[in-house]
């Protein structure tokens, strides 16, 4: 018992620190995980035994992996997706199965069923690595993210078929071809009975549980369906993951779908990352030294020939020439789904050891290079395709041209639901705009009805130039996504400092990170649903709506510094709302050799103008309300908040270096 003890700190203190370094370098924790088994394994340092007990259970880290992938399996997206899915996906995995059982035998001088498994494995690609890596860099909704996604989607279903299969080829050649048969006749019996008349029962036992309103029994229910099935497909001689894939199918028809995903996280977070150290443990670091050359040459073998292969079929799909190698580069290296099916029952019994060590070493650096080879996939299309300059040059091309009909506009970066309500309020108010997306479809609707809406990735230098950042009056960003946000502010930082931006976000996590960066103003949707929940609650209680409303301007006075001095005064005050129709923002950017450099904000007596410094940014710092002291230093960005013409000869005042008329006797 202590050493079981003993053996399972060493783990959990050697995955907690690895996870925490590869986290903070932005690689995927299950990376680490592996390293982390390499490590203590009894190859290595020999801290932790490989042990059966160890795998069988690291095994139910596959369940709950192959449970979750249940639960998002979506017949409307696959229907949706079917081209891609069932064209290019299909097409993938069984070229790439084929070419290893073809292949693979003669040139490795392995078994057939060998070949099969190691070609299953090899069109495996890691559904984690590329999603995260698609995201960050905003291209799930570009033409080749989306493709690489149905690409994935169909690796993942070709996992089901491949599990029960691989524990088949390991009996008799004399007995395989019955045991495939058999396999494959338990397996259609099994997954009908269970998908055909299960949907009904485990809706109504979901109800019948959720209404004891027991998150424990809510969960033990989750882990008894996953684990009960598991055990069904595993009584029928078929693999426990299966099960689990099926329970997940079943749930996922049901409105506890999003509820049982989140309870079940930690437990499929914990076991897979469990089930990637026993991987790692295999990995025998002597015999993969002793083979480098052999690692390295099937490293670069396995990355080319994947990459070559998917971007070749990718042309074959009407995919242009620098669309396809993206495509190719993308789902170049193996995934986690590789490693589960060579850990499967009698792989390792198939596939020679002298074989097996320098392939998971291949496997393993494959995924350590993915997200670089990701990162830098742009240049290398760049470089490799002739027409790659061709047609990105095209394409700005087109947005400036269509960018050229509006000036003084605003771009708009997103165009979902947000950013086309910004665009009607500003249509209705005559002001134009610009907007960009990565979304086709959104963009052929919209386009269609009129709108000026364009594909293109706000995050880009040369996109926002195109889109006309520089005759532009202000920038709106309507996604909410921090990170992206914070990439455009960067962008505008660098091109126009003293440009207005605004950006919208969930909540007030991130404010002060996008204010730092350069933005004018946040807004917090949970902050405007509050005070609308607020005003509605107020009103039913009984306060007078005039009070409401005020208490509602107070607020937003206190959080929206570039709002201050819009809200003065009785709303219902007509003198005011004439006084002020054409105030606004405006900010001036305090260049080298500017006269008032070096002199305080009051000297030059702005409120004389009726104009207010509503703050200045300084270095990517906001100082908001600054005080009449604040000395003006170059590359200042100055807010000013007045009418157009009060705007104009306060602007003149701050470049010219004014100073007021001295007073005679």
């Amino acid at each position: 018992m202590t050493d079981t003890l003993q053996s399972i700190l060493l783990l959990l203190a050697a995955a907690v620190l690895v996870v925490v370094v590869f986290r903070s370098i932005k690689l995927p924790p299950l990376l680490g995980y592996l390293v982390v088994g390499t490590a203590i394994g009894p190859h290595a340092l020999g801290l932790i035994p490989d042990t059966p007990e160890t795998h069988a259970l690291a095994e139910f880290g596959v369940v709950f992996l192959m449970f979750s992938i249940g639960l998002e399996f979506s017949l409307p997206k696959l229907i949706s997706m079917r081209r891609i899915v069932f064209g290019l996906g299909s097409l993938q995995v069984v070229a790439t199965v084929a070419i290893g059982v073809l292949l693979l035998p003669p040139l490795l001088e392995i078994d057939w069923r060998a070949g099969l498994i190691l070609g299953g494995a090899i069109a495996m690609s890691s559904t984690a690595i590329v999603i995260k890596m698609l995201a960050d860099r905003l291209e799930l909704d570009s033409a080749h993210g989306r493709q690489i996604v149905g690409v994935l989607l169909f690796q993942d279903l070709a996992v089901v078929p491949l599990l029960i299969l691989v524990p088949a080829l390991a009996q008799p050649a004399g007995e395989l071809a019955g045991a495939l048969a058999l396999a494959g006749l338990k397996a259609f019996v099994v997954l009908s009975v269970l998908l055909g008349l299960g949907q009904r029962p485990m809706r109504a036992w979901f109800n019948l549980v959720a209404r004891q309103y027991s998150p424990e029994l809510f969960i033990l229910n989750v882990l008894l369906i996953t684990l009960g099935l598991a055990y069904i497909t595993h009584a029928a001689g078929l693999s426990l993951a299966l099960g689990a894939f099926v329970a997940g199918m079943l749930i996922a028809e049901t409105e506890y779908r999003y509820q049982v995903e989140d309870d079940i996280k930690p437990f499929r977070d914990l076991l897979l990352g469990l089930f990637f150290v026993t991987v790692g443990m295999q990995l025998d670091i002597g015999a993969v030294v002793g083979n480098l050359g052999w690692v390295i040459l099937a490293l670069v073998g396995l990355l080319a020939f994947k990459a070559a292969l998917i971007a070749g079929l990718s042309l074959l799909f009407g995919n242009s020439k620098d669309g396809a190698l993206r495509i190719g580069l993308d789902l170049a290296q193996v995934g986690e789904f590789a490693f589960v099916l060579l850990a499967q029952p009698g792989a390792s019994d198939i596939i020679p050891g002298n074989i097996m060590q320098p392939v998971l070493a291949a496997m393993l650096l494959s995924m350590l290079l993915a997200p670089f080879v990701i990162e830098y996939s742009e240049r290398i299309v760049r470089r490799t395709v002739g027409t790659e300059w061709l047609s990105r040059a095209m394409e700005l091309h087109q947005i400036a041209v269509k960018s050229m009909a509006v000036d003084r506009h605003v771009v708009i970066c997103g165009y979902g639901r947000c950013g086309q309500n910004l665009a009607r309020v500003l249509d209705q108010e005559n002001i134009g705009y610009f907007a960009l997306d990565l979304d086709p479809a959104r963009i052929r609707d919209a386009a269609a009805a009129g709108d000026t809406v364009v594909y293109g990735d706000a995050g880009k230098r040369e996109v926002l130039t195109a889109a006309g950042i520089t005759r532009a009056r202000a920038l709106v960003i309507t996604f909410n996504d921090p990170h992206a946000a914070l990439r455009v502010l960067e962008q505008v930082h660098t091109m126009r400092p003293d440009l207005p931006v605004i950006v919208r976000t969930l909540d007030d996590t991130y404010i002060d990170r996008l204010e730092a960066a350069g933005a004018s103003e946040v807004v917090a949707e949970v902050m405007e649903g509050s005070l609308m929940l607020a005003s509605h609650a107020l009103m039913l209680l009984g306060v007078p709506v005039r009070r409401v409303l005020r208490r509602v301007q107070a607020t937003r006075e206190s959080r929206y510094h570039v709002l201050r001095g819009v809200f003065r005064g009785d709303v219902h005050d007509e003198a005011d709302g004439a006084e002020r129709p054409h105030s606004r923002l405006h900010s001036v950017f305090i260049a080298p050799g500017v006269p008032s450099i070096g002199r305080t904000i009051g000297e030059f007596s702005l409120q004389d103008l009726a104009v207010e410094v509503t703050a200045i940014r300084r270095r990517g710092v906001k100082s908001l309300s600054p005080a009449a002291e604040t000395l003006i230093e170059q590359g200042d960005v100055i807010v000013l908040f007045g009418s157009d013409d009060a705007i104009g000869a306060a602007e003149i005042r701050l470049l010219q270096g004014w100073r007021p008329k001295s007073r005679e006797g």
